[in-house]
């Protein structure tokens, strides 16, 4: 049975041991921080799941992830993903191209006017055009990751926390030993790298053709709804789309959750390292979410914010690097929309380890344009 080591317990991590161990794979995965902890990308108790983007690669992937979510969820008998349904809102031109994505690929749509979203979900003041699509919500983050490690474990894959790998040495194309901080070294026959804003460090020193990687520090804010407001569990996931009436340049993401109505501008956080950040939360980026909220959701209280932060690793055209080199298959640079992905990425990563092509989207070495890529 070939042996497969994953570096890094995160969501991609642990969605990749998942994958790995149900075909068969000998995994050993190994997690620098303890459980549960709040370091990178995936914690937390709320990420957007969405079909809706203008790009039918990433539709089609998201659709691939629906199905393997309810296995996960299934198989851990953790409950994960809770489809509220999401709304997207902004200038005609780019809630026409949503709709249009949705249903070429056969993905019930409507096209509403703010008046009608309006009536139908209070809590939200609506942009000139909307569109809503039901097979949307969100994921429980923590729980997420949870469930892939229990799911992984329960088909053998050996879960460790609290080992740093410092080091892969690469022997050929089918071997590779993994190092850790301790000394310890574990051969293998491939290993899976997902190890989020550290992937500039251990991802890079150990593959050729990482695009260059930006890690920075963003800060989503939860709001508390008001009592005259549906509860934040019941509201939709949403997109503000600038254009139109937003002029913020940046697009705005919101979703429900046990935490609060959770808003948060996309990818305007400063540049950090991972083991320096000092996590203080920036009061202009603050007052500016605030603002927004005051504007255009009525129905939480702006007055009430709870502010955190998370890390983003973010590609220069945003789409993701999923791929093998020899006998190492690197997962990184999924800049602030991967997490719906979450089981798909796992099962490419397994299909890479197998010998499969890769997806030339997310190939290492690729050549496209800053800003080419996609959007929330």
């Amino acid at each position: 049975m070939a042996h497969v080591v994953v570096v890094g317990g995160g969501v991609m991590g642990s969605a990749a041991a998942w994958e790995l161990a149900s075909r068969g794979f000998a995994v050993t995965l190994l997690e620098r921080f303890a459980p549960g902890h709040t370091e990178g990308s995936s914690h937390g108790s709320s990420r957007i799941f969405r079909l809706a983007y203008a790009d039918p690669f990433y539709v089609s992937l998201a659709a691939r992830a629906l199905p393997l979510w309810r296995q996960v969820e299934e198989e851990s008998g953790q409950a994960v993903l809770e489809l509220t349904g999401a709304v997207d809102h902004g200038p005609p031109e780019a809630i026409d191209a949503l709709y249009a994505e949705l249903r070429i690929a056969g993905h019930a749509a409507w096209v509403l006017t703010p008046e009608q979203a309006g009536e139908r979900w209070p809590g939200l003041r609506f942009d000139s055009s909307v569109l809503f699509h039901a097979a949307a919500g969100r994921v429980h983050a923590d729980r997420a990751v949870t469930a892939f490690q229990q799911a992984a474990a329960a088909r053998g894959a050996v879960v460790r926390h609290g080992v740093r790998v410092e080091k892969l040495l690469r022997h050929g194309t089918d071997r590779v030993e993994v190092v850790t901080a301790d000394g310890e070294v574990l051969s293998a026959d491939a290993a899976v790298v997902a190890v989020g804003g550290w992937a500039p460090g251990l991802a890079a020193q150990t593959v050729a053709g990482i695009p260059p990687l930006r890690v920075t520090q963003e800060q989503p804010v939860h709001f508390p709804a008001r009592p005259t407001a549906p509860d934040a569990l019941v509201w939709p996931s949403f997109i503000h789309h600038p254009g139109a009436r937003l002029t913020d340049p940046a697009g705005v993401y919101g979703l429900g959750s046990a935490d609060g109505v959770k808003i948060g501008f996309h990818a305007v956080g400063p540049t950090v390292d991972p083991d320096r950040r000092d996590r203080s939360i920036d009061p202009a980026a603050l007052r500016r979410v605030q603002d927004y909220a005051e504007r255009w959701l009525p129905g939480v209280d702006s007055t009430a914010p709870t502010a955190t932060t998370c890390l983003y690793t973010i590609t220069p055209d945003h789409d993701f690097v999923v791929d093998r080199d020899g006998p190492v298959t690197v997962l990184a640079g999924f800049s602030g929309h991967g997490f719906k992905f979450a089981p798909a990425i796992g099962a490419l990563a397994a299909e890479l380890v197998t010998g499969a092509p890769g997806a030339r989207r997310f190939a290492l070495g690729r050549e496209r344009t800053p800003g080419e890529g996609t959007e929330l």
